[in-house]
């Protein structure tokens, strides 16, 4: 019965790709929950102020500090995470960063984005190679509004979300110059569709990932809880919406007011599926607990998905994180939390 139920789910899904991906396919919960404890993993000195980002390749861990008063990129040795160096110093001088949005692995190298300066910086292995260099800046076309985030997607191209409300994505190249746009707004919304699609796309901000070993690209709303799959080998796209529904808002001069609930933080495609950090938390109980002097952010839930966008499983962590890193052959999940003075974690998963 469950290969029938599997079957008809994977008919709806390409069903979906090919006629109205807009309306989404909706999934009201997962079929399995795990509760997980993790580890703590010491570090020799506490540096962070906002650890908001996990990015691990090979042996070798960098950290975003959303909040760093001198440095926002943190290096350090994997497993074991001792210490290895500072990067992405904050400041006004042309090599300084003014803010930094997300950071992804290329290879040896390690790019980031500084929204302020609409650049995407890249670091690259030192001679030595036990630290990064500053090697290389791409200034955004100007065409593209404040990205917010950003994907590698081959050598000479780049992905970023369109916040113009005109499109999904924009491709851009290694001299920053804007490519094409893809993709549409998967909105019900046809009111803020015609009239405001600016705010429209300020409320579907969505944190993105992409696997260029099979070709997924995957999108997760901040607000709502809408997951969007893209396979860009084949070309499909299919839009899971969960029990909390699209982004919602309300229009004030011009821009989104959300109204609704912190949806997902973070989101990684490995190369069997999808995991998606979620909150859930409606804005009127953030605001009530900010009342208590309870500044608590991020989630206790761990979603994953399958590559087609089929709810596998949730996991229920102890505690709330805001980014995760999979290492699925040998079962591991590091994760950070912003509201701990000890904030990684180490989970072992199935």
């Amino acid at each position: 019965m469950k290969t029938c139920t599997d079957i008809l789910l994977i008919v709806l899904l390409v069903s979906a790709c090919a006629s109205a991906p807009e309306k989404g396919i909706p999934y009201n919960d997962f079929p399995v929950t795990e509760q997980l404890s993790g580890q703590t993993v010491p570090l020799d000195t506490a540096i962070f102020r906002f650890p908001y980002r996990i990015r691990v390749q090979g042996d070798t861990v960098a950290i975003l500090d959303l909040h760093a008063s001198e440095h926002f990129i943190q290096l350090f040795h994997y497993p074991d995470f001792s210490y290895i160096a500072s990067l992405g110093r904050r400041g006004d001088s042309p090599e300084d960063m003014l803010s930094a949005e997300n950071l992804r692995w290329d290879g040896n190298s390690l790019w980031t984005l500084d929204a302020n300066k609409s650049q995407l910086t890249r670091y690259g292995l030192s001679l030595s190679g036990d630290s990064l260099l500053r090697e290389e800046v791409v200034s955004l076309d100007k065409e593209i509004l404040r990205a917010l985030d950003f994907v590698v997607y081959d050598d000479s191209t780049f992905i970023v979300p369109d916040y113009s409300g005109e499109s999904r994505f924009c491709w851009v190249n290694r001299k920053g110059k804007l490519l094409r746009k893809m993709g549409e707004i998967p909105s019900a919304n046809e009111e803020a569709l015609m009239q405001a699609r600016p705010a429209l796309a300020q409320a579907w901000r969505s944190f993105i990932d992409y696997n260029p070993r099979n070709g997924v690209l995957a999108a997760v709303t901040q607000l709502g809880e809408v997951l969007e799959i893209y396979n860009l080998k084949d070309s499909t796209h299919v839009v899971r919406i969960g029990p909390h529904g699209e982004p919602k808002f309300k229009v004030a001069e011009g821009y989104g007011i959300p109204t609704g609930i912190m949806g997902f933080c973070d989101v990684q495609v490995t190369d069997s599926a999808i995991y998606a950090v979620f909150q859930g938390r409606t804005f009127k109980e953030i605001a009530e607990a900010t009342q208590r002097g309870d500044m608590t952010d991020g989630g206790w839930y761990v979603y994953v998905f399958s590559l087609e966008g089929m709810p596998l499983r949730k996991l229920l962590l102890e505690h709330y994180v805001h980014s995760v890193w999979l290492d699925e052959q040998k079962g591991i999940m590091i994760t950070v939390d912003v509201n701990q003075d000890e904030p990684i974690t180490k989970f072992h998963i199935n």
